[in-house]
C-alpha cells in the first residue's frame, strides 16, 4: 500500500464542502473555543455528534479538561467570527466579539447561531494528530437556519434558501 502525501490529502479534502461551526467549552479548565468543519452526526438515538480537535490547538486543554462542548453552527453573517476563532486571537477577544448564553453544560452558546448542540463528551479516540470526540447532545437551540456558512476550496461560501416556506418545501420533497 502506497502512503498518501499529507499535501495531496489536504488538496483532495478542499473538494469536500463542510459546514463551519465554532466549538466552545467552559468550566474548571477554562473558557475556550475554535472554528471547525470536521463535525458530523453519528446517530440520533442517542443524539451524538463527532467533533475532531487537533491536540496542538489552544482550545485542547479546555475542551478535554471540561469534558463539555457546544457546537455552534454558523450562518453567513458569522464569517468574521469564524476567522477570529480560527486564528491566534486570545480567547477573551474571541468571545468579546459576539453575544453568548449557556444551556445545560455551561459551554458558551452563540446567541444568534443557526443552531447549537450542547454536549457532554462521551468518549475520545486518538487518531494521528487529532482526537475524535464523541459528544452526547444534552440540549439544543435553533434560530431557524435560512443560510449556512460552509468551507469549500479553501474559502468561505454561503448556502441557503430565500424563505422558510422554501426550506420546508425542499425537505418535504426529499431535496436538499
Amino acid at each position: 500500500m502506497q502512503d498518501i502525501a499529507p499535501q495531496d490529502y489536504r488538496d483532495a479534502m478542499a473538494c469536500l464542502g463542510a459546514a463551519v461551526s465554532i466549538v466552545t467549552t467552559d468550566g474548571g479548565a477554562g473558557r475556550a473555543g475554535f472554528s471547525a468543519s470536521a463535525i458530523c452526526s453519528v446517530t440520533d438515538d442517542p443524539p451524538t455528534l463527532l467533533v475532531c480537535i487537533n491536540r496542538a490547538s489552544s482550545a485542547y486543554a479546555g475542551v478535554t479538561g471540561n469534558k463539555v462542548v457546544c457546537v455552534n453552527v454558523l450562518s453567513a453573517r458569522h464569517e468574521p467570527l469564524s476567522r477570529l476563532f480560527g486564528g491566534k486571537v486570545p480567547a477573551d477577544e474571541r468571545f468579546a466579539a459576539a453575544a453568548w448564553s449557556t444551556l445545560e453544560t455551561g459551554a458558551p452558546v452563540l446567541a444568534d447561531g443557526a443552531a447549537a448542540f450542547d454536549c457532554r463528551i462521551a468518549s475520545v479516540v486518538n487518531v494521528g494528530t487529532h482526537d475524535v470526540l464523541f459528544c452526547r447532545v444534552v440540549a439544543l437551540q435553533r434560530s431557524g437556519c435560512l443560510d449556512n456558512l460552509i468551507y469549500f476550496g479553501r474559502a468561505y461560501h454561503t448556502v441557503g434558501v430565500t424563505t422558510r416556506a422554501e426550506a420546508g418545501s425542499d425537505l418535504a420533497h426529499g431535496r436538499s
